[in-house]
């Protein structure tokens, strides 16, 4: 593909700050930045392994700052970051198998009721780094290798579902859940990366800019979160969760 001018790189980097932002907040990001590569004319699966090589920057951003906030439950890192990779690379063997058009209504549903669980419910938080219950811990890790594999096969609303899986099963504050969410994606943003770059599927040149863009956003988003906390955190993931399932819609028509 012929290369990007100037302003398409800078139009690309504003789409990446935004959401590397949002991302860091609630998930979501790839909402803004895989439309706009392929609005720039990379074909599809160049489009996924170049938005997969920005967006890790900004996960890697966003969990530094939570951790630097003490947010980030270490001991659970430890099982669900392995996990959540593990799970990714999972995913992405299986994506040539069943077709992710399979899976939009059932992603339709439970978007639509994740957006309404983050809006109503009202959890106890837990404090971060407290002991978990060995049978929390293989909660903690069931879920971060199955949605680290819904990450690599299909991908839209994983950071939504892990913030909501961790408040739900795990009775995390949804700032305390969208730090652990960082955990996962990060994860499994790396696994699905080195599978895209490993078959040639990251433009680099176009990446590269955003990556830088994306720290910034994933930083900003993160420190927006640990200072507003909850009440960012639940609006952010109630409006990610209704445009998912809104372009979802879209896309089934």
């Amino acid at each position: 593909m012929p290369e990007p001018t100037l302003a398409a790189s800078a139009a690309l980097a504003g789409v990446a700050l935004v959401a590397g932002t949002v991302d860091a907040i609630a998930g979501g990001g790839g909402l803004l930045t895989l439309p706009a590569l392929l609005l720039a004319g990379l074909p599809p699966h160049l489009a996924l392994g170049t938005n997969k090589g920005q967006s890790v920057f900004g996960s890697l951003a966003a969990l530094a700052r939570y951790a630097r906030a003490g947010l980030v439950d270490r001991r659970r890192a430890r099982l669900t970051f392995p996990l959540g990779l593990a799970g990714s690379l999972l995913g992405a063997a299986l994506v040539l198998a069943v077709p992710p058009r399979a899976l939009r209504g059932l992603v339709l549903g439970l978007l639509v009721g994740a957006g309404a669980f983050v809006a109503l419910w009202r959890p106890a938080a837990r404090p971060a780094g407290a002991a978990q219950p060995p049978a929390r811990a293989a909660v903690a890790g069931a879920v971060a290798l199955a949605i680290g594999a819904y990450d690599g096969f299909f991908g839209p609303g994983t950071g939504t579902f892990l913030i909501v899986a961790f408040v739900a099963l795990l009775g995390d504050g949804l700032t305390q859940a969208s730090a652990g969410a960082k955990v996962v994606n990060f994860a499994s943003n790396l696994a699905a990366l080195l599978v895209f770059s490993t078959r040639g599927a990251v433009a680099w040149r176009i990446s590269l800019p955003m990556a830088v863009a994306q720290l910034l956003g994933g930083w900003l988003g993160a420190h927006l979160a640990v200072r507003r906390g909850d009440a960012l955190v639940r609006g952010a993931a109630v409006a990610v969760a209704l445009a998912l399932a809104a372009k979802l819609a879209f896309d089934l028509r």
